[in-house]
């Protein structure tokens, strides 16, 4: 398996379009730029799921100690 096929595609969530799909971690900025842009006048309104970005914004900050805690425990 390449590096590329081993990356997680990100679910992209618009509330406005009612609309959900993966996108490949490498392409999320652009693609949640391009589809605010073209449909939401450049506003933020779709983003990555919230509940997706908070857990992984918690494991990146275990990993890193930020929390006190030992990742390896």
């Amino acid at each position: 398996m390449t590096a590329e096929r081993d990356m997680p595609e990100i679910p992209v969530v618009c509330t406005a379009c009612g609309t959900r799909t993966q996108v490949p971690f490498e392409d999320v900025e652009a693609a949640v730029q391009r589809h605010n842009e073209q449909l939401h006048d450049g506003d933020a309104v779709a983003e990555v799921d919230p509940e997706v970005l908070d857990a992984l914004t918690d494991q990146l900050g275990r990993e890193m100690g930020l929390f006190g805690d030992d990742p390896n425990t």
